[in-house]
């Protein structure tokens, strides 16, 4: 599943789905992002709709009464062949998603996603549809006014960051899941003299291995079953700037080796054509594996591994950069109130010392979603430990409890840092509050 990135005018799409709410709340976003958006509860509706105006996107879903969406695919391509569409299904598996291609579909997206993945995916279209137009709905999926954080790891990424940034240098970024490896891959991008090229993010761990040179390489028409059209692959897409391959350490061998020559001679065959097609893209690599392992034992070829490797960026987790969490948590904040139409204050001091003492085995992504959902959450100007995850806080044992500390002096120094609400404090505590109550005259507090 690819995601491109570049600047044009405001694009038509139509929302297909019985699911109302999901349809009406797609709409809010995407007309947020400067789309005309039309909407359709029932597949009927939408084979009307489409015969009588043009849609750049067709997002549509999968299982529907009356007409499913694989019919609309075939419908769409009959009636408007240039009208891109893009399957949505609850039911993700590796054949829905080959057969709705084959269809025509240009790319498949399982519930549930985020808003943000969405628009990846419809932006990644909007180019595929016509490569030269660029769209300023595509601009707030950049890395404008990202927190970059100001602790001694996160000035050392930056260094990094800035230093290679101007090269043409392969990078490749190694980083548990969610520490932000495809942020810190485009503020390379936008800091080098590509910016104003295409950026495509390929994620590699998406790609079947029957689908995976027409997905790099591109194809001819009639080059097999359901390729109903001419395509170009990421590569073509991406020339003249970047290719970031995500997770690269998932691509299987025999893709790796088309892979590496590629690389090597700067050149690509669409498959069922032996006309190469020179194209100028800079890599950059992204994976939470450790790829020395794996080319060790065999399982990622070396040299593909030392083409990737000539510089290599290690973004730290969250829970190493704990003078930056609060700062990533306001950051996350006001993504949220734009997002929701929201005006959240801050969050409460109990809230800071949960989130500062957690463990964020998702990193930015986990943060992010919870403090989306406590936003939505929230009926307050702060948000409490009421929105959070239990998970938050059943661990919290093992820092609320220093060493030597007694009970008696743990319960007063949580019941200070909830600001004497014992009902955070029991949670804090992981007690209902009966027993904090029961303590709390035991020990006179």
């Amino acid at each position: 599943m690819a995601k491109i990135y570049n600047y044009n005018d405001m694009n038509s799409i139509l929302i297909v789905d019985d699911d109302a709410t999901l349809c009406l709340m797609l709409k809010k976003f995407f007309e947020r992002k400067e789309f005309f958006v039309t909407t359709s509860f029932s597949s009927v509706e939408a084979k009307k709709k489409i015969q009588s105006k043009f849609y750049d996107i067709v997002l549509t879903d999968l299982r529907m009464p009356e007409v499913c969406g694989m019919e609309i695919i075939s419908f769409v391509k009959k009636i408007t062949p240039k009208t891109v569409v893009v399957m949505m299904t609850s039911y993700a598996d590796i054949s829905s998603a080959i057969k709705s291609i084959k269809l025509g579909a240009y790319d498949f997206i399982s519930k549930p996603f985020g808003p943000d993945e969405v628009l990846d995916i419809v932006n990644k279209a909007l180019l595929h549809q016509n490569p030269v137009v660029k769209s300023k709905s595509q601009v707030s999926s950049g890395i404008q006014d990202y927190y970059q954080g100001k602790g001694k790891l996160s000035k050392q990424l930056l260094k990094h960051i800035d230093l290679i940034a101007p090269t043409l240098m392969s990078v490749l970024i190694v980083g548990e899941s969610g520490t932000g490896k495809e942020i810190v891959a485009k503020m390379i991008h936008e800091k080098s003299d590509r910016s104003q090229k295409p950026f495509v993010a390929v994620d590699c761990g998406s790609i079947s291995k029957t689908l995976a040179l027409s997905e790099f390489f591109g194809h001819e028409k009639g080059a097999f079953t359901g390729a109903v059209t001419d395509k170009i692959g990421h590569f073509e897409a991406a020339d003249g700037g970047v290719l970031f391959l995500d997770e690269v350490g998932n691509l299987n061998h025999s893709t790796q080796v088309q892979l590496l020559r590629a690389l090597q001679e700067r050149k690509v065959k669409h498959v069922g054509s032996n006309r190469e097609v020179s194209v100028d893209v800079r890599i950059l690599a992204a994976t939470n594996e450790d790829l020395n392992e794996s080319k060790q034992i065999g399982a990622f070829r070396e040299d593909l591994y030392h083409r990737l490797n000539e510089f290599q960026i290690n973004v730290p987790p969250l829970r190493e950069r704990k003078s930056d969490i609060m700062h990533f948590a306001e950051f996350f904040l006001n993504m949220a109130n734009n997002n929701l139409g929201k005006s959240v204050v801050g969050f409460d001091k109990s809230v800071e010392y949960v989130f500062t003492n957690y463990a964020w085995p998702g990193n930015l992504r986990e943060m992010k979603n919870t403090v989306q959902r406590a936003t939505l959450l929230t009926k307050r100007e702060l948000i409490t430990l009421n929105e959070l995850p239990s998970s938050f806080y059943e661990n919290t044992q093992e820092y609320l409890n220093p060493l030597f500390e007694s009970e008696g002096e743990r319960i007063k120094r949580v019941l200070n840092i909830s600001d004497y609400n014992k009902s955070k404090a029991a949670r804090l505590l992981n007690m209902d509050r009966k027993t904090l109550y029961r303590k709390i005259k035991i020990y006179k507090l």
